[in-house]
């Protein structure tokens, strides 16, 4: 089992917030499940390694049994190396391991030695997360061993966030997302489309107008509100409030896809 330490983590000048960061073996990852051949998480034939642990609670999380910080299984980083390696020949010239959750930065220590293993290999690595954390670990795994991060943008308004996430302080993404700018790495952005309250004009025209000058963008995905995971939400008891939240027409898809190519190099729907 791991524990988890509060942590200060200054996220802009004047301002410090508290994160739990979680403690536990050295060399091992609490995994919550590993998929061999993922092709949406990053560049080219991807191993996925999904992580146990999250502090947001997002509403329309399509994986909300990784968000307990308990549960999971605890793997030694070698044998993901091992098992990395022995995909090297589907990986080809683009693809790699992505690290997902969950939030893997929770676990940035370990990481830290995974991605450095990874790198030794020659093995392209790539990060999702939410962006709410930024310390010493976080910092050396990101500018040293990351070759790409995929930055989930959960709304561009405070009360957005908090509504979607849980949580308050939305800027603590965008000062990660500075962080990574000024490290001159690579960047995809991700948001989820969901109709009447992230997919409104104004809200992409934000979105769009706060990156559009970031050299680091490659690329932003769009991905579309689905209820897959709703079933997961009732095993655990909880309420999955978005039930009466509508999917995506093709028309507000495209709608959304040539407002924000105005300001990004290239907009992929997921």
């Amino acid at each position: 089992m791991y524990l988890e330490n509060e942590v200060e983590v200054i996220c802009f000048p004047g301002t410090l917030f508290k994160v739990s960061i979680i403690k536990q073996k050295e060399n091992i990852l609490r995994v919550h499940s590993v998929e061999s051949f993922g092709t949406h998480d990053g560049p080219g034939i991807r191993m996925v390694v999904f992580l146990q642990g999250c502090k947001l609670k997002c509403l329309y999380c399509h994986n909300p049994d990784t968000i307990t910080t308990s549960g999971g299984k605890e793997i030694h980083i070698e044998e993901l190396v091992n098992r990395a390696v022995k995909m090297k020949p589907y990986f080809g010239k683009n693809g790699g391991v992505t690290v997902s959750g969950g939030e893997p930065l929770l676990q940035s220590k370990e990481l830290v030695a995974f991605f450095k293993r990874l790198k030794e290999e020659g093995i392209h690595t790539a990060i999702d997360t939410n962006g709410r954390i930024l310390n010493h670990f976080s910092e050396t795994l990101l500018d040293d061993y990351t070759d790409l991060v995929m930055l989930d943008i959960k709304h561009m308004t405070e009360e957005g966030y908090r509504y979607i996430t849980g949580m308050k302080n939305k800027e603590t993404t965008f000062n990660f997302a500075k962080h990574r700018e000024n490290s001159g790495k690579k960047m995809w952005l991700r948001y989820v489309l969901i109709p009447g309250i992230t997919n409104k004009p104004e809200l992409l025209h934000q979105l769009g107008a706060y990156f559009k000058d970031y050299e680091t963008i490659e690329k932003i995905e769009i991905q579309p509100y689905h209820k897959l995971g709703i079933h997961k939400w009732d095993a655990l008891g909880w309420d999955y409030q978005l039930k009466e939240a509508r999917e995506n027409t093709e028309k507000e898809i495209d709608e959304a896809r040539k407002l924000l190519s105005v300001y990004f190099k290239e907009v992929k729907v997921n």
